[in-house]
């Protein structure tokens, strides 16, 4: 299955909506978009993950990097909508305690804004 990457930017955020599989061959052009929005340090990036059915370590890592990016400028960085099978990596590996993890924006936007 092909990716597709959907930016919607905000003044306030970015969302970055996926669909498809996130692997060693899809994960540097996810990689490069997330780069882009921490170079010019996006308040928050929301990485909507509701249409992946697949993640390997690649994909991780990537969202590791962009996790950090976000730290070092006390950005804010987000998953949203994991799939069981996507959720489940990220708990084996115990990331879910490392990630803030929501379930749509609509409950990102309001915790961001306690």
């Amino acid at each position: 299955m092909n990716l597709e990457i959907d930016i919607q930017s905000e003044r306030d955020y970015d969302l970055i909506q996926i669909k498809g599989e996130v692997d060693l061959y899809s994960s540097p052009s996810v990689r490069k978009i997330i780069l882009e929005l921490t170079k010019k340090r996006s308040p928050a990036i929301f990485v909507d993950l509701g249409e992946v059915n697949y993640m390997d370590s690649s994909g991780v890592a990537t969202m590791i990097e962009g996790l950090q990016l976000c730290n070092k400028y006390d950005g804010v960085f987000a998953l949203l909508g994991l799939r069981e099978n996507v959720r489940e990596v990220f708990e084996l590996t115990r990331l879910d305690k490392i990630f803030t993890i929501h379930q749509d924006l609509e409950s990102a936007l309001g915790a961001k804004t306690k």
